[in-house]
C-alpha cells in the first residue's frame, strides 16, 4: 500500500499540475510509494485525516493544529518566503474604500478555508463587525468569491492573497482591496504521520534541497514556490499557539 499525500484544498487550480508531478519527484528521490489524493473541500479532507488514511500533508496553519496535537503529524518543511496572507476586497465602484466605513448587515463571500476567513473576520472589528452583524456566504472557490463581487451580488470578500494575486488581471481590474493582512509568521507546512516517523528525516532532507536540483527546481517552480525550508517543532507550535489566540 502506498503512503498518501494530500493538500490543503486552497491551493491555486493553475499548480494541481505541479503537486501531482512533485508527488512523481518525491517517489523518486526518496524511493517510496506515495499517491496524491487531492480533496475538493476543507471537510472531506479532514473526514479523511480522521479516519487516518493520510500520511503527508501540505497542511493550512488552522488544520496543522489539529494535525501535531491530535494526530502525532510532524512538521518537516515550510516554503520559503511564503507567508499565508488574507485580503479583504470588493467591486471597485463599492461605496466604501476602507474598512472603517462598513456598515451592519453587508454580505461577506468567503470560503470554507479556515484560517483566512479567520483572519477575514479579525480585520473586520475597526468597524465593529462580526458574525452577528453581517451575512456570510460560502462559495466553493476564490474564482467565485470574485465572481459575487463583481456581479454585485456580496459587499466584500475574504481571499488568501496568493489566490487573489491569481486571479487574471481582467479580474483584478475591477476589484478593489480593502486591506492586506501582513503577519507574515502564519503559514502552510508540510507535516508528516507518525507512520512516516522512518523518512522524516529523509524527506526534509530531499525538499530542503530540492532547490539545488536542476530537476527539482523546475518542479518548484511548477507549483509557484522557489523553495522549502525547516519547520522545526518549535515554530510550529508557535504558530499553532498564535492560530489559538486568534
Amino acid at each position: 500500500m502506498p503512503y498518501v499525500l494530500t493538500v490543503s484544498p486552497d491551493f491555486t487550480p493553475k499548480h494541481i499540475a505541479g503537486w501531482y508531478i512533485f508527488n512523481t519527484w518525491l517517489q523518486l528521490q526518496a524511493d517510496i510509494p506515495i499517491h496524491l489524493e487531492l480533496y475538493n473541500s476543507f471537510n472531506k479532507q479532514r473526514d479523511a485525516i480522521a479516519a487516518d488514511k493520510i500520511d503527508l500533508i501540505y497542511a493550512n496553519p488552522y488544520d496543522a493544529s489539529m494535525l501535531v496535537r491530535e494526530k502525532g503529524f510532524t512538521a518537516l518543511v515550510a516554503p520559503l518566503n511564503k507567508a499565508d496572507e488574507t485580503i479583504i476586497a470588493c467591486n471597485k465602484n463599492y461605496r466604501s474604500n476602507k474598512i472603517e466605513d462598513l456598515q451592519e448587515n453587508l454580505t461577506i463571500v468567503t470560503t470554507d478555508d479556515p484560517d483566512v476567513h479567520l483572519m477575514g473576520m479579525m480585520m473586520l472589528e475597526p468597524a465593529d463587525l462580526n458574525a452577528d452583524n453581517t451575512n456570510i456566504q460560502e462559495m466553493s472557490s476564490y474564482v467565485l468569491v470574485a465572481k459575487q463581487l463583481l456581479q454585485n451580488k456580496a459587499d466584500i470578500g475574504f481571499f488568501l492573497k496568493d489566490a487573489y494575486n491569481d486571479l487574471s488581471n481582467l479580474i483584478k481590474d475591477d476589484l478593489n482591496v480593502l486591506i492586506s493582512s501582513e503577519i507574515q509568521i502564519i503559514r502552510h507546512v508540510l507535516l508528516a504521520s507518525p507512520r512516516l516517523k522512518e523518512y522524516h528525516n529523509k524527506i526534509k532532507n530531499l525538499l530542503i534541497n530540492m532547490k539545488n536540483d536542476p530537476k527539482g527546481s523546475n518542479v518548484l517552480s511548477s507549483m509557484g514556490f522557489s523553495g522549502w525550508e525547516a519547520q522545526d517543532q518549535e515554530d510550529t507550535e508557535f504558530m499553532i499557539d498564535l492560530m489559538d489566540a486568534l
